[in-house]
């Protein structure tokens, strides 16, 4: 139905009285008690009558739009008309159970956002300055806030671990089956759950601002989106509804031109109304989306709408990002090669300019420095350089750290004799310069995550036909990344700025709809210019969760094969539940217009179509993208939505 009633008590007792109108009065009919009878069946036209009638009315007041309850109710005031109460009430009660049982089946699609809100805690327990603990309500704590957890309980925010040692479940946010092993600095998510250790979690985020937070308002957003195929069905039931009442009285008035009596007219009128109702077209595309976007953000995938499922399901091409999405990010230094320069005045200098940078590279600098128990050199006015580095000033002038295109835009030889070992090797390179001339290089070496491989594997088996990686990074670094991955030399793109990988994208989008899978925060120009931005190991990050079409919560690539065959599954079963639906709406006015069909079988046709094309979407429900989160011998199972 285009406006099922509410799924709580007040839909289930207008149901039950509607049965109880129709069934008393078949019973006070056959007993002779004609009057009762009467009286039963006006409480089954009250009872299931009104309530239609008045989302009509609403829909017709309110929206300027004509509903399918509309058309029930005009149909079961003319078989009243001509004497056939019976067959109006049995109308009445058929619509009635089946608005409802539409309506409860419906909710387990948008319940699921209410589960998760379940497993937020309300209260945590904070140690308060003098090192006492009290229980407080969630909402109270503030960034900088520490609180204590104990083994078994759910972390109630977002933070990271000031102290301890434990292993958590994450499955309420990531989808991830295994526990995580986490020790101090980790970050954790609130609703996630505490397996063996008492940590300590310093508050980094208000409850209100959490990652669960935003993953029920993204998820709410995402079912209240329309898919294409959603503003089709509800674009063509609409007009389809103003076609089949014009219809009907067109049917009404031939049928009088041709010498039926008006009560048949009428009768086959209202008959004709009931077959040719759009309700299983209307309700098909929207119970096959709830269902898929539920199930994929159970399985840790978070699709912004309807519209981005439906577009995911026909990808064909797959655009990777290399460092931090097909890598693992956590580069470390393999050489270092100086020029002239002390190396731990070198290495100082490197780590003060890349202090402020979130790219993995200064995280491995950094590292690096601290692991020799250097401290990074006061370095002022950084600005980054897309695509090649960052510029900084120290006391002695002018510094800039990045790639080969940086060294030569400040006119630096970076091809010095010194430099061949690094330049001939397979490591990402970076440069440290004053004005034209280098101090020195570090090399660095990335690891492909151990999903990757399997990921690109699953997604050629499952008819992905282009796969490129495109990278910023040197070619002979990117090929050997690409050899571990299974992916061949004329699949890489090296040394690319981010406008390059905008127009490379542009250039795959001529063979066919592109997919990008990027880290949500350097690739935001690459996301957005894709059919479909993929954001990874979005769990905690407000940029991630933004900037793109689809959200894998972990780093787990092979989601991303799961998620596109749900996505191409429920492209399926919409056009199952389309093609059925006319079918059987054809079937149903062609007995009608040619054959006696009567009306209770055009109402049992007409609902149990609707009911049929429902049940075909909530299949969707339990698709294999969740169905490695099975529960784990003595662990508490954290239920995701």
């Amino acid at each position: 139905m285009t406006k099922p009633p509410d799924s709580g008590q007040p839909g289930i007792i207008l149901t039950l009285l509607t049965t109880l109108g129709l069934f008393g009065g078949v019973a006070a009919s056959l007993s002779g008690f004609e009057t009762v009878a009467l009286g039963a069946y006006l409480l089954a036209y009250m009872a299931g009558g009104i309530p239609a009638g008045v989302r009509a009315l609403n829909s017709l007041w309110n929206e300027r739009t004509l509903d399918i309850d509309l058309l029930m109710v005009t149909a079961a005031l003319a078989a009243a008309a001509v004497g056939e109460m019976l067959e109006g009430a049995v109308l009445l009660f058929l619509f009635s159970l089946a608005s409802t049982l539409e309506a409860r089946a419906m909710a387990r699609a948008r319940n699921e956002v209410r589960a998760l809100m379940a497993l937020r805690p309300e209260t945590a327990f904070r140690r308060a300055d003098d090192g006492s603990i009290r229980e407080v309500p969630v909402g109270e704590l503030s960034p900088g806030d520490v609180v204590v957890v104990k083994p078994g309980g759910r972390i109630p925010v977002d933070g990271r671990i000031a102290s301890g040692e434990t292993a958590i479940d994450e499955a309420t946010v990531t989808g991830e089956s295994m526990p995580v092993r986490k020790g101090a600095d980790a970050q954790v998510f609130e609703a996630t759950v505490n397996l063996h250790g008492v940590i300590e979690v310093e508050v980094t985020r208000p409850a209100a601002e959490s990652t669960v937070a935003r993953m029920i308002e993204l998820v709410t957003q995402a079912q209240a989106a329309k898919a294409p195929s959603e503003r089709f069905s509800a674009w063509f039931g609409q007009r389809y509804t103003v076609a089949v009442l014009l219809g009907s009285v067109l049917a009404f008035t031939a049928l009088l031109w041709l010498g039926w009596i008006w009560e048949d007219a009428l009768y086959r009128a209202a008959t004709l109304l009931v077959a040719a109702s759009p309700c299983a077209i209307v309700i098909s595309v929207p119970a096959a989306i709830l269902s898929a976007l539920s199930a994929s953000a159970r399985g840790g995938v978070l699709f912004k709408g309807g519209a981005a499922l439906e577009t995911f399901g026909t990808i064909r091409q797959f655009a990777f990002d290399k460092t931090g999405t097909l890598t693992t990010g956590r580069a470390t230094i393999t050489d270092i090669v100086t020029n002239g320069t002390d190396e731990a005045e070198f290495l100082a200098l490197l780590a003060g300019i890349e202090a402020h940078s979130e790219h993995h590279i200064a995280a491995a600098v950094l590292r690096a420095a601290q692991e020799r128990d250097i401290s990074p050199a006061r370095i002022e006015d950084l600005q980054a350089q897309p695509g090649e580095g960052i510029t900084g000033r120290d006391a002695e002038g002018p510094l800039w750290a990045g790639n080969a295109r940086m060294a030569a835009r400040m006119g630096a030889d970076s091809r010095l004799t010194a430099f061949d070992e690094i330049h001939d090797g397979a490591g990402t390179v970076v440069f440290l310069g004053r004005g034209d001339k280098v101090l020195g290089a570090v090399a660095l070496a990335d690891q492909p995550r151990a999903s990757a491989a399997k990921a690109i594997a699953a997604l050629r088996t499952g008819g992905v036909t282009h796969i490129m990686m495109m990278t910023g990074d040197r070619l002979p670094v990117a090929r050997r990344i690409a050899a571990e991955l299974g992916l061949r030399d004329d699949e890489v793109l090296a040394e690319l700025l981010p406008e390059d990988k905008v127009a490379r994208i542009a250039e795959m989008r001529r063979g066919g709809k592109v997919a990008f899978v990027g880290d949500g925060v350097n690739d935001a120009a690459a996301l957005a210019s894709a059919d479909v931005g993929i954001a990874m190991g979005a769990a905690g990050s407000e940029v991630a969760l933004q900037a793109a079409d689809v959200a894998l919560l972990s780093d787990d690539l092979e989601r991303l094969e799961k998620a596109r065959r749900l996505a191409a599954r429920t492209n399926r079963i919409i056009r199952q539940n389309l093609t059925f639906a006319m079918g059987a709406m054809l079937f149903l006015v062609t007995a009608t217009l040619f054959w006696d069909l009567t009306l209770p079988l055009a109402v049992i046709g007409h609902e149990g179509g609707t009911l049929l094309v429902v049940l075909n979407g909530l299949r969707l429900l339990f698709d294999p993208i969740r169905a490695d989160r099975g529960k784990r011998g003595g662990q508490p199972e954290a239920r995701p939505i």
